[in-house]
């Protein structure tokens, strides 16, 4: 590769149009004087910053500077909110993964804000990337998307991290538009935005129910695969990144000239002020540049053999000689996977981590596809480089890490194996609990370790209850009133007749399947709906809710509503449909829990004393009153189960080495079609109770019980009892 130097002064007091500038940090860096501009490209012959004015029209600076792979340079006088991009020539050799093409504009990978959108034309779509004649045609359609320049000043009045405790948290899965669309106490100008997200009726509601975090689902700058844009659809849920450092300006309500920005912080800063924490979910797994032969936008017209991995090179059986492959290596289903062992990938994933920590103030991240990152070349490896990064960093160790331990390969499901800080979605938890309350259980007790927290999974390495990430339902997948209406998807509206989806819902509909006028019916699947919320809110772990489900939100039996902005997506806030019945159950169930650390302990339950003479920690009860025996747990029949749980004392100390003293508990979970007897055990130590949560009309909140008591349990149903 030639030398990359500024040329030759044509006469002696002349000024640089470009000044040299410097190559950290990378992206857009504005200041009153000038501002930098710093972009990976190693392999590149040439690069050019390109700005546009307020008519589209552009003007190219050539970067002359190159250090460490890096282009860079400064201009004065350029103003936030000015759009730019790039354009890089180098070599045209898709087969040795070299894909350089001035022709097209890039965004910056790190850019602080994108406008515009990217729509291909979908003529171009499954050419032959090889063929050097479509080089000046390819992905060549117009289209707006652009980086921003943007002043990163905000005012955050002294705001400190919250670092809430994990056994202290409640997640809230939700989306930015979807949440607040249809809100009629929004603006109607902020519904759907991030300011929406912080008004004051949407913060309240989330304060009232009990959240005390929100897990955005992505909201890092994305756009719609060309498939979807086809057949008039978008990409609703986002998972389909492209600047990681953007946040996406269709949910501002600032426009996107870097109001989105701010617009975000101020979101986050008002969530923060009630004492909800934000979490986002994060897709560094793979890009929206898809396969190869999806459009070029970023990554790919930059540094596109080292970004994305490749498939094993082949092996001369011979000379043992590798030949480079440029087949994409896909454990994403998604056309590409993102190379987290390149250096400058890896840089990119921590420096976007931490501006997110440090500059938009969020408290923590959900890596989607975790597995597919974990990877050193194409095995699974709890010491690659990413996760060693993460775990010695000073910012990035301390902030919330959820890791969605599976991604679409046959070997990279991790559920219980991912190492600390990290904690993990248990879609062991999710498959037990539907079993359990439709009777397609396998025991009592897998049952059982569900609700105290999963120690097979988590137990062994000396992590915590709280590594497990606790739901019944998530984006994608049934709603929880949707599992028990439907026992079959009804995805017909996604354009895919019906393929796409899991089938393995494990729901029941109760003999109907889909909506019904049958009073009687509705009323017991409205009962189902609040024993899975209290189950979930009730369970040793930290439990995440999906936005509706407290209330009763429907997706009409669509199990993968990926592509539906609309209705079918979005929260229902009219009174009219809603379940509140069970957002009652949930918000008691929530209030149970933040009130009593006996429902949120640290430690594992031991099965044994906290203190001499005392009761067990923990104690699971047969209806007839005795405590479970080996051969209950192998009961097929048997289908309540009754958790006694001791306040007296806690085994953990408190903060200054206090003992800890709280009300004991009996949890009863009926799962039974027919009524059930139960009997409260005699004992010594809690004599009376009180039912302070009950899905059970018959035995209401307030009803006092007395050890020895015999209780009718009515069919599926939960009911806590508080010592008095």
């Amino acid at each position: 590769m030639q030398p990359v130097t500024p040329g030759i002064w044509t006469h002696l007091g002349q000024r640089a149009r470009v000044w040299p500038g410097r190559n950290w940090p990378l992206g857009a860096t504005w200041s009153p004087e000038s501002t930098n501009f710093a972009v990976y490209s190693p392999n590149a012959t040439e690069c050019w910053v390109c700005l546009f004015d307020d008519d589209g029209v552009e003007t190219r600076h050539q970067l002359t500077e190159r250090s460490l792979g890096i282009w860079h340079g400064a201009l004065p006088d350029v103003r936030p909110g000015t759009r730019y991009g790039y354009r890089v020539d180098g070599p045209w050799d898709p087969a040795d993964g070299l894909r350089f093409n001035p022709h097209k504009l890039l965004l910056d990978p790190y850019a602080l804000a994108t406008a515009g959108t990217v729509t291909p034309k979908p003529a171009l779509f499954g050419y032959d990337m090889a063929d050097p004649t479509l080089r000046d045609e390819q992905d060549s359609a117009p289209y707006t998307a652009r980086s921003v320049v943007v002043d990163p000043s905000f005012d955050w009045e002294g705001e400190v991290p919250m670092r809430r405790r994990w056994r202290d948290t409640v997640i809230y899965e939700l989306h930015v538009k979807g949440f607040t669309q249809l809100h009629d106490r929004v603006p109607e100008e902020q519904r759907g935005t991030y300011a929406g997200l912080g008004s004051p009726a949407v913060v309240e509601y989330l304060r009232d129910l009990g959240v005390t975090a929100v897990e955005l689902l992505p909201v890092h700058q994305f756009f719609s695969e060309p498939a979807l844009l086809a057949r008039g659809t978008v990409n609703y849920w986002g998972y389909n990144t492209i600047s990681y450092f953007s946040p996406d300006a269709g949910y501002s309500s600032a426009g996107d000239q870097g109001g989105q920005v701010n617009e975000f912080k101020q979101m986050v800063k008002s969530l923060h002020a009630a004492g909800i924490e934000v979490i986002l979910d994060v897709v560094y797994n793979h890009t929206a540049e898809g396969g190869s032969l999806g459009p070029t936008i970023s990554f790919r017209g930059l540094d596109d053999r080292g970004f994305y991995k490749r498939v094993k090179p082949t092996v001369d059986p011979e000379t043992g000689a590798e030949t480079f492959d440029d087949t994409y290596w896909d454990v994403t289903g998604c056309g590409n996977t993102v190379d987290s062992n390149d250096p400058l990938a890896l840089r990119l994933i921590l420096d976007s981590l931490r501006y997110w920590v440090t500059e938009m103030h969020v408290d923590g991240f959900r890596f989607d596809l975790m597995s597919a990152l974990t990877r050193t070349g194409y095995d699974i490896d709890m010491s690659c480089r990413l996760l060693v990064a993460i775990g010695q960093d000073p910012v990035l160790r301390h902030v919330k890490l959820i890791a969605e331990p599976w991604d679409a390969s046959m070997d990279g499901y991790l559920v219980g194996r991912m190492p600390p800080p990290w904690v993990e979605w248990n879609d062991q938890y999710r498959d037990e609990i539907r079993d359990f309350w439709r009777n397609h259980s396998s025991g009592n007790s897998t049952v059982a370790t569900r609700l105290a927290g999963s120690s097979d999974l988590y137990a062994d390495d000396g992590r915590s209850a709280y590594n497990s990430i606790n739901f019944v339902t998530a984006h994608d997948g049934f709603t929880v009133r949707d599992l028990v209406t439907y026992e079959a998807k009804h995805n017909e509206a996604n354009g895919e007749d019906n393929r796409d989806g899991t089938d393995n819902n494990r729901s029941w509909n109760l003999g109907h399947e889909g909506e019904s006028d049958d009073d009687a019916l509705v009323a017991v699947r409205r009962r189902q709906a609040a024993n899975i919320m209290a189950t979930l809110c009730l369970s040793n772990g930290v439990p995440m809710i999906t936005a509706g489900d407290e209330r009763g939100r429907t997706q009409r039996g669509n199990n993968n509503a990926y592509c539906q902005d609309n209705e079918i997506s979005w929260v229902d806030w009219s009174p009219d449909d809603a379940w509140l019945d069970v957002y009652q159950i949930t918000k008691t169930a929530l209030q149970l829990r933040r009130e009593h650390p006996a429902l949120r302990q640290r430690h594992w339950f031991e099965g044994r004393p906290t203190i001499r003479g005392g009761p067990k920690d923990l104690a699971w009860l047969h209806p007839s009153g005795r405590e479970m025996t080996a051969d209950d747990w192998h009961d097929p029949d048997l289908r309540t189960i009754g958790m006694f749980v001791s306040g007296a004392p806690l085994r953990a100390p408190g903060r200054h080495g206090e003992q800890q003293v709280d009300k004991s508990f009996v949890l009863w979970f009926n799962a039974n079609w027919l009524p059930t007897t139960i009997s409260l055990p005699e004992n010594d130590w809690v004599q009376t109770g009180e039912v302070v949560l009950s899905t059970d009309f018959r035995l209401p909140v307030g009803t006092q019980v007395k050890a020895g008591d015999r209780v009718a349990l009515g069919r599926r149903t939960v009911v806590v009892i508080r010592e008095v």
